[in-house]
């Protein structure tokens, strides 16, 4: 209740805001730098649906554009005075400053929920792989992550530098290599002309035009590693997928203290499409192969549900 005055009568109007009553759903999100998965549940597990809307990685968007986004994507499906927890895993929220960016979007999309919580995309990937466990956990997607876990957080991560560094075995780390191939004309000439005709290419000036200008290159570079799963039974682009996961247990896992005392889980379309390579190049290692997954969401859901 509040008081306000009306100042063409006189008088003194009381409103009375209707009380909210919070119900017992949770709303979990996955969210990279293309786009989020949501999902709202009930936490005996009931009544779940599912939405999609762009990622929102506070390294690309800021607050407001994140609100005016899930205003318009998903707000208006949902009844916020349902949900009384919120959980957001994404990327680029792997600092204190960047967290606050998405946090202060969802306070203001969910003003009845008393404590949101937001934690990187490897945290998500951790828990869903792993549950309560401790283990090793990875992502190979778009981008490469890796970190220990102590069966609640990350307690050790080596950075994988992004796509302009590292990323060493990522959809992006293999499309350039297999790019960079066709664009000096390295591939063999029945690859050469497919390659050509799948991405519509006249020229190196079209793939450098569209690089420099994209908004996300590192999600252009990771589009050429579909070619890499269509014709991967081609002893070249094996080669090439093999080759980006050496460089990943090379240049980051096996730099891990004991790795070869865990199990190599890991989360993401990459690696789930290229299991048997990576398997392979797991075991050369001394690494078994443990949990490969495409999506964290139906183990986070779990982890979540059994807190």
């Amino acid at each position: 209740m509040y008081f306000k005055n009306n100042f063409y009568e006189g008088l003194i109007e009381i409103i009375i805001l209707p009380k909210i009553k919070l119900h017992n759903m949770i709303l979990i999100a996955d969210s990279g730098s293309t786009k989020t998965d949501w999902v709202i549940i009930n936490k005996d597990g009931t009544g779940r649906k599912t939405f999609h809307t762009i990622g929102y990685n506070p390294y690309f968007i800021d607050s407001e554009a994140i609100y005016y986004s899930l205003s318009e994507n998903l707000l208006k499906d949902l009844d916020g005075t349902s949900i009384s927890e919120v959980y957001f895993y994404g990327a680029g929220c792997s600092t204190p400053e960047k967290k606050d960016i998405v946090r202060k979007a969802l306070t203001r999309s969910f003003p009845y929920v008393p404590d949101i919580f937001v934690g990187h995309d490897l945290l998500a990937s951790a828990r869903a792989l792993l549950g309560k466990g401790k283990g090793f956990a990875a992502i190979l997607g778009t981008g490469t992550n890796s970190c220990l876990y102590d069966g609640f957080d990350v307690f050790h991560n080596i950075d994988s530098l992004g796509y302009l560094m590292g990323d060493e075995g990522s959809g992006s780390y293999i499309g350039k290599k297999i790019l960079r191939d066709f664009m000096r004309g390295n591939l063999q000439p029945e690859l050469q002309a497919r390659f050509k005709e799948r991405f519509q290419i006249e020229d190196n000036e079209q793939i450098f035009t569209t690089l420099y200008q994209t908004q996300f290159p590192n999600r252009y570079l990771a589009s050429f590693c579909k070619f890499a799963d269509e014709y991967v039974s081609h002893p070249y682009i094996k080669n090439k997928v093999r080759d980006g996961f050496r460089d990943f247990f090379k240049n980051l896992v096996s730099k891990y203290p004991n790795y070869k005392e865990y199990t190599f889980n890991c989360v993401g379309s990459v690696g789930f499409v290229f299991k048997e390579i990576l398997e392979e190049v797991a075991l050369s290692y001394d690494m078994k192969i443990g949990k490969v997954i495409k999506s964290p969401m139906d183990d986070l859901i779990q982890f979540h549900l059994n807190a």
